[in-house]
């Protein structure tokens, strides 16, 4: 068995490995976005916008109803009649924390893997190294194309997700305790702080940037045998979800 040490040291270092390639790939990003106002980028831009954003609506309105549900629900049982404290408890879990979260479990769990398993075929099968020869940048191609498209698409909808989950809460607080719903419209944009909001704004951009780069570190990163495509895509969602949770409470921890 290897010494305790020598594994932390190891798991260390592959995490250095880790964020250095993670920055890189991130500066050629920046280089190749220019390369957005192409016809075949802003074509892969258009077709990653459908497939993580339109396709995910769906899924997304059900768990905000759901979501703006349960915390009414759970905050009515507990503090009774209290329009006030209900609606600041929509505020502190749908707006701050809920929002941005749920929206960036249900890009990872439809669109990380599967950019992570596309990309890693394309390597096995030296689609990328054909690219290359052909003069075209897969950075620009592919990767640029993804990262704004699910950037675009997490702070879209973790709007949405916000307004769904806040609308079903006031709806149901409204109903229960007999008020009226465009005086509790009028008291939540009362209550609710710049800061809350710019909060929100910032996880989702992060959130968006940070679920699309790992997948496409990750499935770049595979050599030639086809065994390594479902580890990548296994890794890409771990990593992922990691990502977006410690950059959460990061933010969390700098804003509140």
């Amino acid at each position: 068995m290897r010494n305790p040490a020598m594994r932390v040291q190891n798991w260390l270092g592959m995490q250095g490995l880790f964020v250095r390639d993670s920055m890189v790939l991130v500066v050629k990003m920046l280089h190749a976005l220019p390369e957005v106002i192409r016809w075949p980028v802003r074509r892969a831009l258009l077709k990653q916008l459908y497939f993580t954003g339109i396709e995910s609506v769906g899924p997304i309105t059900v768990m905000a109803f759901l979501a703006g549900l349960i915390v009414v629900m759970q905050v009515s049982n507990l503090v009774g009649r209290n329009e006030l404290l209900t609606l600041q408890a929509l505020i502190w879990t749908v707006v701050r924390e809920l929002g941005p979260l749920l929206a960036a479990i249900v890009i990872v769990g439809r669109s990380s893997s599967a950019i992570a398993s596309e990309l890693a075929a394309m390597q096995v099968n030296g689609e990328i190294k054909s690219l290359r020869r052909m003069g075209i940048s897969p950075v620009a191609y592919l990767v640029v194309s993804r990262m704004l498209a699910m950037t675009i698409t997490s702070t879209v909808l973790t709007f949405y997700f916000q307004v769904v989950a806040i609308g079903t809460g006031m709806i149901i607080t409204a109903w229960r305790i007999d008020v009226s719903l465009f005086g509790e419209a009028g008291h939540f944009f009362e209550m609710i702080s710049y800061r809350e909001i710019f909060s929100a704004f910032s996880k989702s951009i992060c959130f968006g940037i940070l679920v699309s780069l790992v997948p496409c570190y990750y499935g770049l990163t595979v050599k030639r045998a086809m065994t390594e495509i479902p580890v990548a895509a296994s890794r890409a969602v771990m990593r992922s979800l990691m990502a977006v949770f410690a950059c959460d409470g990061l933010i969390t921890v700098l804003l509140f």
